[in-house]
């Protein structure tokens, strides 16, 4: 089943799944049911069985689903067997942090190069001129980007990842952007985030 076929929630919470029954396989047992699954992740039940009934037909009556089999249908299904290569666009100080994060290999993503106007000396990883973008995204088959620029610029720059063959755009500018049909826009604002944290502790 392919990944636009299902809902961009049920998309969201699959790698949730993913990380908890990886750390479940290390000492749980082997089978373990929707309902566990709902209640460590703090999730509904039937919202679990519906999201996995997307990846997996491996659900058992009573019994539930193998724990290592369940792990890998989730893996193959959002491609973390196949390694994805990411640039990011922005290398202030969140964007160089992303490119020393290590962890996204985990999750089948390699961050393989950042992209500014001023590239920094020194850098983690390699950061290039905005101006070798497109040729580097070809020549390395890139098609997922993260945008870590000023809002003021962020339009503009997404329009530019699009032109150079970016179909998946995760962005950190606190700001809407266009994009043509068939490209995603995951927004990731932190500042929303944490308030929507201090609203709910607020709310207790």
């Amino acid at each position: 089943m392919a990944a636009h076929s299902i809902s961009k929630s049920t998309l969201s919470r699959l790698p949730l799944y993913l990380e908890f029954l990886k750390t479940h396989a290390e000492d749980g047992p082997a089978y373990i049911s929707a309902a566990a699954i709902a209640q460590a992740l703090g999730l509904g039940e039937v919202q679990v069985r519906k999201d996995l009934a997307s990846v997996s037909t491996a659900g058992r009556p009573k019994v539930g689903y193998q724990v290592t089999q369940l792990v890998g249908e989730l893996e193959n299904f959002l491609g973390y067997d196949n390694k994805s290569r990411v640039v990011v666009v922005g290398t202030g100080r969140l964007g160089r942090a992303l490119l020393e994060y290590e962890g996204f290999q985990s999750y089948g993503l390699e961050i393989v190069a950042g992209f500014d106007l001023n590239p920094p000396e020194n850098p983690p990883k390699p950061i290039y001129s905005m101006h070798e973008l497109a040729a580097y995204c070809r020549e390395h088959q890139v098609e997922i980007g993260v945008l870590a620029v000023p809002t003021a610029v962020a339009q503009q720059v997404c329009d530019q990842m699009v032109k150079c063959g970016i179909r998946a755009i995760l962005n950190f500018a606190p700001v809407h952007l266009s994009a043509p049909a068939g490209i995603l826009v995951h927004n990731e604002n932190i500042a929303v985030s944490l308030a929507m944290l201090s609203e709910h502790l607020n709310q207790e």
